[in-house]
């Protein structure tokens, strides 16, 4: 069964995937094994995943995310067609929503149907206009692989608990370990219908720094971040990311930073 728990990769396309960081994270998360994992922004699970912990607390403002990832843990089975075609594509896409309109968003139909739009849709964007319905279009692959059977995660999800609200309302003990990958500060930043503004990064990294335990955040490495999480106590460190700034014709990496507080390891 261990050897399963390795294997497992995110079972979702996500914007801003954290895989490539979780070898930096894992020395600093090995001492502290025994400690609950808390993440406030879960996103795709990548990092949970990754460092498979055997308590945690995972929250995301996204409840279409989190129902789905709770259906997960049940060990979700797909029985709803599943095909790259576009026609398939909008006529899930519209009994989506009209799930989420009869006030059925965390129904095992709603699961299924989230999973087939991700796996799908246009790049693996999650985008809800203003009515909060799914309006995202057809994808441009050739070739899309679907899991049907997804009980292998469910050993491994066992104790993990699944919330969606914002990130204050998570309620963390003092010995909790803390990852939290905010939406990053850039121009264009779309998390929530409200969006994720700098006064949310200032708010975020408040409330981090009065966390009694280990703490670990990630963002884009703009001057006001480091001022920030440096002026709060956090140790930074900085990292090339496995992405570009922008798709403009500019190749340069992408420069992040890991802001550390209340961890005895080295960075």
């Amino acid at each position: 069964m261990a050897e399963k728990q390795k294997e497992l990769t995110p079972p979702l396309k996500w914007a801003g995937g954290k895989r490539w960081l979780v070898k930096h994270l894992k020395s600093l998360w090995e001492p502290n094994q025994h400690r609950r994992l808390v993440e406030p922004f879960c996103g795709g699970l990548a990092v949970a995943l990754g460092l498979r912990p055997q308590r945690a607390l995972l929250n995301d403002i996204n409840p279409h995310l989190i129902n789905f990832f709770k259906w997960l843990q049940q060990g979700l089975t797909m029985d709803i067609p599943l095909a790259n075609d576009e026609v398939l594509y909008y006529r899930h896409r519209e009994q989506f929503n009209t799930l989420i309109k009869n006030g059925a968003q965390n129904s095992r139909e709603a699961a299924q149907l989230f999973y087939f739009l991700n796996r799908t849709g246009y790049n693996g964007l999650c985008r809800f206009n203003k009515k909060g319905l799914f309006n995202v279009p057809f994808g441009k692959y050739k070739r899309i692989s679907y899991i049907t059977d997804f009980s292998h995660y469910r050993p491994l999800l066992t104790n993990w608990e699944f919330i969606s609200k914002d990130f204050e309302e998570v309620e963390v003990e003092e010995d909790d370990f803390i990852y939290a990958d905010p939406p990053y500060d850039v121009e264009f930043t779309q998390y929530a219908r409200e969006g994720f503004t700098f006064p949310d990064q200032i708010r975020l990294a408040s409330w981090l720094s009065r966390h009694p335990g280990p703490v670990i955040a990630s963002n884009q490495a703009t001057p006001r971040i480091i001022e920030l999480y440096r002026g709060l106590g956090f140790t930074v460190k900085f990292l090339k990311a496995p992405r570009m700034i922008s798709c403009t014709g500019d190749r340069t990496p992408a420069i992040e930073i890991l802001a550390v507080k209340n961890l005895a390891a080295d960075l």
